[in-house]
Order: structure tokens, then sequence, then C-alpha cells
């Protein structure tokens, strides 16, 4: 049984074998960041530091849960936040995102089968980089939000030139993925509804709730894993 996706002529997966089958011979693997290859929301941990968790963290359930387009999630939370460079340089030597279990082994055994690892996510370059680094990702295969300072370090907005920055963000990434390097099959993993969009133009879209499990989420995901370690398990030894 497959649905076919609407507008493209594609039909998703339907059944947990189907994805698994395409995660096995996929040529790319895209890993969102936030609850999915790190334990935490990046942004959540940023508003936290600069005192304006509750508020933020509010903000950041309504949009994973598919409630409100994620740019306006996006703009209304930065405006709460207003980090400085400095106070996100803090933020990153005070409280590193940490990894999920089993995320860098599981990006390890993708490298060493021969895939292609990206990491494309709705948080913040600056945040990230220490974990494209730990998982030994090079930082042109990082597609993520880009925060703005002014001369003085203090906040100036984001890149609303960032596709990850909208609503549908993640397929742009995805299909530019595929044409630019000409990939394919492309898997898309993680936790939110932002994710899920991604399939198509990813062949299959793996829904993952070893942080947060999001029912929404996990009804549009016919392989729904709750561990790295079920996925390192279908990684082709």
């Amino acid at each position: 049984r497959t649905h076919p996706a609407m507008g493209t002529g594609l039909e998703k997966p339907a059944t947990a074998e189907a994805v698994k089958q395409i995660f096995r011979t996929a040529a790319a693997v895209c890993f969102d960041v936030d609850s999915t290859i790190v334990s935490e929301e990046g942004i959540d941990v940023l508003a936290d530091h600069c005192g304006a968790g509750a508020a933020v963290a509010a903000w950041t359930a309504r949009a994973m849960g598919g409630g409100i387009p994620f740019e306006v999630a996006l703009e209304e939370r930065l405006k709460l936040i207003r980090p400085s460079r400095q106070a996100v340089e803090a933020c990153i030597a005070k409280h590193p995102l940490p990894l999920t279990p089993g995320a860098d082994r599981l990006v390890a055994a993708l490298k060493k089968a021969g895939k292609r690892v990206f990491l494309v996510s709705g948080g913040f370059k600056q945040m990230i980089k220490p974990v494209a680094e730990a998982l030994r990702i090079p930082e042109e295969d990082v597609y993520a939000n880009n925060l703005l300072f002014n001369e003085d370090g203090s906040y100036k907005g984001f890149d609303a030139a960032e596709p990850t920055s909208r609503s549908g963000g993640k397929a742009v990434v995805v299909a530019r993925i595929k044409a630019a390097h000409k990939l394919s099959p492309v898997v898309m993993v993680g936790d939110g509804a932002t994710d899920a969009e991604a399939c198509p133009p990813a062949e299959a879209f793996i829904g993952f709730g070893g942080v947060q499990v999001r029912d929404k989420v996990k009804a549009l995901a016919p392989w729904y894993v709750l561990s790295m370690q079920e996925l390192l398990d279908e990684v082709p030894k």
C-alpha cells in the first residue's frame, strides 16, 4: 500500500519494511538535530541561558507539534531571547548540546557503509557547529539557521534566506542536496512535523521518538524508532 504524495507524482513508502529497505540502500541520510541527534532543543537551551526559558519552550512545543508556521515561531522566540554573540558563545561553553546515545556510532557506521550524512536543522549553525565537529560532519553538509549580530555583538536577527527558517524548508534543502550531489535515495530522520514534511522529496522519512514522542509525527511515520540502536541494526555491515 502506498500513498501518492500530493502534487509530486512520487509515492511514499507505506510500511516499516519498505522504509527499512530504502534506509539500507540510501545514498544519503539527513538528520534533524534538536531532539534527534542531540537530546535537547538548542533554542530552549539558549532561551534558558538568556532568561526566557518558559515562554520560549511553549512556542517550541507549538512549532514542533505542527500547529503554527515555523517562521512565525522562530521569529517570535528570537524576539523573546534576543541572543547576543557573547551570550551564544557563553551558552555553548556552559551547556554544550549532548549527543543522543548512539548518535555518534550510527553516523560513523553510515559513513563506513559509504553513505553521506547531512544535518538539516531549524536550529542555529552557531550551536550546531560543535555537534557537527564531534560527528566529523563537514560544515558544507550542515544546513541550519544563521543568527545575525550587530558589530558590537548585539542581536540583529536571523538570515531569512536560509530555507530552514521557513515551514517546508527542510523539503527545499533535501531537494537541493539531491540535485547538487546527485544522491538518491535520500532518507530524512527526525522527531518533528518539519522533518516529516521533507518526504517527498526524500524517498523515505523515519520518525525518531528517542527523546520526544510526538503523536502527530508517529502517525506520519510507517517506521518509528525509539533509539539510535534500532537504526544502527539496519545499517549494512
